[in-house]
């Protein structure tokens, strides 16, 4: 039953069946919105955090650091709350579309490159504070580069939280509410499908998955390999 199962799998693949290749393709435009979005933010945090100093600097850390590990279903219950109709942007209407997934990534993925970026900034600072100081160079300016010279670093980073986005599915079950053609995502796919019996589709997108985790961490250590040439 298995074998014939990953048999048919491999056929949805191999004709790119469309109901397959629709859930893959809201996946990649979800996570690939969501960490966008955590970047555009996170790394000028990070560095934000690792160049100034000010009160409550040390909490704003140490709640950087936890949050890397915030789970994802506090994240989505905590977009849920915001978005549904007695939240605060209950009047959006944003619950149950794309643009909540996205919201909730966001929220799981920001602090990871917010954290990450803000200790590989802060080594730079030590290594090139002093030329900083020789060349009177404002915080300000420091950051863009820093930001820069740390930017496989940050790749690196930024990939580690696309994996993260990608294979998420509490937090976007719950935002999204698996809406067949609508909200419907890998992860949230391959639970339903398994427990529906529909094995084939659930292998299929596993697969599909499972090939996306080995591409990040293959682009993840060529950008690794890089950085040690360029060092070097």
């Amino acid at each position: 039953m298995e074998n014939n199962a990953f048999y048919v799998a491999l056929s949805l693949l191999m004709n790119l069946d469309a109901a397959l290749f629709q859930i893959v393709a809201l996946s990649l435009q979800v996570s690939l919105l969501a960490v966008l979005a955590a970047a555009l933010l996170g790394f000028p945090l990070g560095a934000a955090v690792a160049l100034w100093r000010f009160p409550g600097r040390g909490g704003v850390i140490v709640a950087l650091n936890a949050l890397m590990g915030l789970p994802p279903v506090v994240a989505g219950l905590t977009v849920y709350l915001l978005l549904s109709r007695a939240g605060p942007l209950g009047e959006w209407g944003l619950l149950f579309t794309p643009t909540a997934m996205v919201i909730a990534q966001f929220v799981l993925v920001l602090p990871i490159l917010a954290a990450l970026s803000r200790q590989k900034v802060e080594e730079l600072l030590g290594e090139y504070r002093e030329q900083f100081i020789s060349l009177g160079m404002s915080r300000s300016r420091m950051m863009p580069t820093l930001l820069w010279d740390a930017r496989f670093t940050l790749l690196t980073v930024l990939l580690a939280g696309f994996g993260r986005a990608s294979a998420e599915v509490g937090a976007v079950m719950m935002v999204g509410g698996n809406i067949d053609g609508v909200t419907r995502v890998m992860t949230t796919a391959i639970v339903l499908e398994t427990s529906k019996g529909d094995l084939p589709l659930a292998l299929g997108l596993g697969i599909v998955l499972l090939t996306l985790v080995m591409l990040i961490n293959a682009g993840a250590y060529v950008v690794s390999e890089l950085a040690k040439r360029r060092v070097g």
